[in-house]
């Protein structure tokens, strides 16, 4: 396990936007691993640190050019093929007594989902849509793994329409309410982080 300075963590918390400290936290983890994530050093990371790291490649990746990106870029069998989708659903998912999406100042007349099941929620919703994004990404595994110009890799995007369509509901639907649940998870759960 990589550890990082939780006191900085906390004040990093209150000054960053969550994509800021999930990108500060998984800067840490890297830094302390040599740069890089390889077979060789896949063990320094704990299976909690492993997740965020995912959620990190997750949004660096779709944010810039969908899951087709994130996969033709290497990270699928670490995101989707390996225990991330799972952890989503079954750690990141479970229910807790206190809602990081559901402050105690908010209402559920304010229009969102509120109480203990709101982030458990958004988590399953999550972890499905990357059930879905793998099931695609072995539909077209053959397309999506060969060498390709870059007109051909631009031309993935109207070829598997569902996989782009996939990459769209994750930045209207799931990003906004992940990652501030998981920048709040991380900071609750220090220990397990860092």
């Amino acid at each position: 396990m990589v550890h990082l300075d939780k006191q900085e963590a906390r004040e990093k918390y209150e000054t960053l936007d969550g994509i800021g400290f999930i990108e500060w936290v998984t800067d840490g983890y890297l830094a302390a691993i040599g740069g890089g994530l390889t077979a060789d050093n896949m063990d320094m990371l704990s299976a909690e640190q492993h997740a965020v790291l995912c959620y990190r490649y997750v949004l660096d990746e779709v944010m810039e050019g969908g899951f087709i990106q994130l996969i033709l870029n290497g990270y699928a069998p670490y995101v989707l093929e390996g225990p991330f989708p799972m952890v989503v659903k079954k750690e990141w998912g479970k229910e807790k007594e206190e809602d990081p999406l559901c402050p105690a100042d908010i209402s559920p007349s304010m229009g969102r989902p509120c109480g203990e099941k709101a982030t458990s929620d958004v988590m399953k919703k999550f972890s499905k849509l990357l059930y879905e994004v793998k099931k695609e990404y072995h539909k077209h595994q053959g397309e999506l793994s060969r060498d390709m110009s870059d007109e051909e890799f631009m031309a993935l995007y109207e070829q598997l329409e569902d996989l782009n369509e996939l990459g769209d509901d994750f930045l209207d639907e799931h990003q906004e309410e992940v990652t501030p649940a998981v920048a709040k998870m991380i900071v609750e759960n220090l220990d397990k982080y860092m």
